[in-house]
């Protein structure tokens, strides 16, 4: 191919597809326990075990036990980083936990959270899911006033404005840190005596609230809870502090905004499809996507396969709603992580072969649909559809129970600039020439909000739309590494 082509904004000059980076990984993954008596720093461990698919960099836990908060973290998952002795070491009746992948600031031990510092009132341990977007400017206000940064994420802005009202109470300062906080943010914060969950005032990233016997837990999301057995109570409401100490619970509410802007994407790719978020069941809003885009395009195929994990809820609605089989046609290994976190598009592509298997024996001459979550790069989704056609596959189409990803997202997933999605680029028949498909449909916008039962002005949907509900930073700002300097 030559020349110029019409994407879906206009024309735009043709480059290697191949060569794209990957611009889209997890978040973070919070944790949180109000919990004495009991082996708080193993239950958090087990929680964030829960929570591993949002961050697979570093993991850390910080305990208090009234008068001292203590800390272990690393570089790693979370089954790398702790171990029997150091979780031993770890005494207290309260704890936090953290697993992190980068959106703001390098890949490094001195940015795993949770954060643990003291101030004026005594210690404070935070745990940051989100991205601010005046971050930049918040930092160069507090550093011009005399404040010191030992690492280069946007949550050590969070500490320094925390320490800035130090003369109030904790949830008193997060309370006026709201009204400085631009972005997307949910926070565990611990004191030696204190738990207190916060939510950003448009509830971008999810968080909930969990009863375990007499011990209260907060969470990213709601497997989390399963996970440790403590039962589901409710998702923490946007702008909303919650205080969790020996009175028991109670809540602040903080700013907030006139309407909710949850994530979209947590229900078609993050989150587990197992978690309740903000009263939608991800699984079944899932199995929805799916039945939607059947409803949108009916392709005549032998059978309908999911690229797995997460896009077998979707297939599985799909073909129910096409009246077609639906076949486990590719075969995980899930020992091996997903292939966009691996630090090189050499071992990206080695990742795929690694992670997928097609079974030759059930897809030979068969003409198949493919259900994927999104196309954000297009890599991955063209080694899928080589190891189809290696394994004897007579047509492959591809169906994405999504929209085409047209715009980065700045609220916390790690999306380096517009110039890396495919969809903004280019056409949709030149992203399925790129990708090899027989042929390529995207669920329309009105089909995704169609899947969820709040109307679509509780959710943001920026990276498909363009409409971004908090004002974003400037391009500059807006780097992974501006805060590197």
């Amino acid at each position: 191919m030559a020349g110029e082509h019409t994407g879906f904004d206009g024309p735009v000059r043709e480059r290697d597809l191949s060569r794209d980076r990957s611009p889209w990984h997890e978040e973070c993954g919070i944790f949180g326990i109000y919990a004495p008596g009991k082996d708080v720093a193993r239950l958090t461990y087990y929680g964030l075990f829960a929570l591993q698919h949002r961050g697979q960099e570093s993991a850390g836990i910080a305990v208090a036990d009234g008068h001292h908060i203590a800390v272990h973290k690393g570089m790693g998952l979370v089954a790398e980083v702790f171990n029997q002795d150091n979780l031993q070491a770890l005494k207290g009746n309260l704890a936090i936990g953290h697993v992190r992948y980068s959106t703001t600031g390098a890949s490094s031990l001195v940015n795993a959270q949770p954060l643990v510092f003291r101030y004026l009132r005594g210690m404070v341990a935070i745990a940051h899911n989100g991205n601010l977007t005046n971050a930049g400017r918040l930092r160069q206000q507090l550093g011009a006033t005399g404040s010191i940064f030992q690492s280069s994420t946007d949550s050590e802005v969070i500490v320094n404005l925390i320490a800035r009202y130090s003369q109030e109470p904790i949830e008193a300062a997060l309370r006026r840190c709201q009204d400085e906080l631009e972005g997307a943010y949910s926070l565990v914060v611990m004191t030696e005596e204190k738990l207190i969950g916060v939510r950003d005032p448009f509830g971008v990233r999810p968080l909930c609230l969990g009863k375990m016997g007499e011990a209260w837990v907060l969470a990213s999301e709601s497997c989390a809870l399963d996970t440790v057995g403590a039962d589901f109570c409710r998702d923490i409401e946007p702008g909303e502090i919650v205080v969790i100490d020996s009175q028991g619970v109670r809540s602040i509410q903080g700013r907030r905004s006139p309407h909710s802007a949850h994530c979209i994407f947590e229900y078609v790719y993050f989150a587990r499809p197992d978690s309740i978020l903000d009263g939608e069941t991800v699984n079944l809003v899932r199995r929805e996507l799916g039945r939607n885009l059947a409803r949108e395009y009916q392709v005549a195929a032998d059978v309908v396969i999911p690229v797995p994990d997460s896009g077998i809820a979707a297939a599985a609605g799909y073909a129910e709603a096409a009246g077609l089989p639906f076949i486990e046609g590719l075969m995980k290994n899930r020992y091996v992580g997903r292939t966009f976190i691996q630090p090189t598009q050499e071992m990206r592509d080695l990742g795929v072969r690694l992670k997928l298997n097609p079974i030759k024996s059930i897809l030979k001459d068969k003409r198949v649909i493919i259900i994927d979550d999104s196309i954000v790069r297009g890599t991955t989704s063209r080694r899928i559809v080589e190891m189809l056609r290696q394994a004897g596959v007579r047509e492959v189409h591809l169906l994405v129970a999504s929209p085409p990803v047209f715009h980065p997202c700045y609220y916390g997933i790690d999306t380096s600039a517009r110039g890396e999605l495919i969809a903004a680029q280019y056409s949709l028949e030149d992203i399925r020439r790129h990708v090899g498909a027989d042929s390529l449909y995207y669920l329309s916008l009105e089909g995704l909000f169609s899947s969820v039962s709040r109307g679509a002005e509780n959710f943001c949907a920026a990276c498909f739309s363009g409409r971004y509900p908090i004002p974003i930073p400037s391009a500059e700002e807006a780097s992974k590494y501006s805060l590197e300097g």
